[in-house]
């Protein structure tokens, strides 16, 4: 290095600056997490929040709203989901900027954590679903795009009915399981049935639905998937096409109109997110995860949740650790400019 360029490293960088550059994107970011005197919010201090971001108790002036569900009375396995809000909130030192998208979605987005939907029920499934519904609802009428947090993933279709009444979405959907199944010992609102529910209520086009990772022993029950038009990618079925083509096809699938993205741990290899109420072997790697879903950058996507995190079953903490992640990457898509197909 010669002595010109030592000087002009020394003029920028040798100051009591907390962060220079002219990049404008990382100028953004560093604004987002920096306050005006140069401090940053430490992470284990303070009131903890989804993906850190405020805590308001209204919806009013957002763009966003990230909502905790913390229900799992519709689990057919090992419960313990309803503590899945509580454990994402814990979690530290994911975003505020994504670095494969270029984006820092608080900069430019009015986003906050409204809390948990108030359930009138800890016992009665039904009503739970109805205290759900009557939420997204609100958040629907108030204009405001809601990003939900589990809760088993009986929540979905609850919320489906609140967002998907007279404009149906297509989905994009991450799961060991492709969730729709047919009633289950008299009830047919479990966590195995969502989706079959929303496209039976008219709440969802399964003609743009794409299912990816589905495994385990239970394929014999997701006919209804098939019948009713849905893309089902089989993890498997990943390894063969790799990532680029799997997201190719579904955004072919999704096409131009609105989009729901529910992504369920339990897509995730058991290795990576053990903490999940009904753990299939040979799922995604995280990486593959968060490829794909960056990969869809550009879609619209009017609402979102991550389920079924079950932090009792992982001592490690890296199932609500991997789930907020997924979290930030679905908060990424709602805020990345939307574009056409190519």
């Amino acid at each position: 290095m010669n002595s010109s360029e030592l000087e002009r490293l020394r003029a920028r960088y040798a100051n009591d600056e907390p962060t220079t550059g002219e990049d404008p994107v990382f100028s953004e970011a560093a604004a987002s997490a920096f306050g005006a005197d140069g401090r940053r919010h430490a992470p284990f201090a303070g009131m903890p929040t989804l993906l850190d971001v405020p805590h308001q108790n209204t919806l009013d002036g957002l763009d966003i709203a990230l909502v905790g569900v913390p229900m799992d009375l519709g689990v057919s396995n090992r419960p313990g989901a309803r503590f899945g809000p509580r454990a994402l909130r814990a979690i530290e030192r994911v975003g505020p900027y994504n670095h494969a998208l270029r984006l820092t979605p608080n900069a430019r987005h009015r986003i906050a954590d409204v809390g948990d939907v108030p359930l009138s029920s800890r016992f009665n499934l039904g009503r739970c679903l109805q205290d759900i519904e009557a939420f997204f609802g609100k958040v629907r009428a108030a204009g405001v795009r809601p990003l939900a947090v589990g809760g088993d993933h009986s929540i979905t279709f609850p919320i489906l009915k609140a967002l998907g009444a007279g404009r149906p979405p297509g989905l994009i959907h991450i799961d060991a399981h492709c969730d729709t199944g047919a009633p289950f010992e008299g009830e047919k609102f479990h966590h195995g049935g969502p989706f079959r529910q929303a496209v039976l209520a008219g709440v969802l086009d399964p003609t743009r639905c794409v299912q990816i990772g589905i495994r385990g022993s239970s394929d014999y029950l997701w006919e209804f998937s098939r019948d009713a038009g849905m893309t089902v990618i089989h993890a498997e079925a990943v390894d063969a096409l790799g990532i680029e083509r799997v997201t190719a096809m579904a955004r072919e699938v999704v096409g131009e109109g609105p989009v729901y993205v529910s992504f369920d741990v339990d897509g995730l290899d058991p290795a990576f997110a053990p903490g999940t109420g009904t753990p299939e072997v040979g799922g995604l790697t995280p990486r593959e995860a968060q490829r794909l879903l960056r990969g869809l950058a550009g879609i619209d996507v009017v609402g979102g949740d991550v389920v079924e995190v079950a932090p009792q079953y992982d001592p490690s903490n890296n199932t609500a650790h991997v789930g907020a992640q997924m979290l930030f990457e679905i908060l990424s898509l709602m805020c990345y400019p939307r574009k056409p197909r190519p």
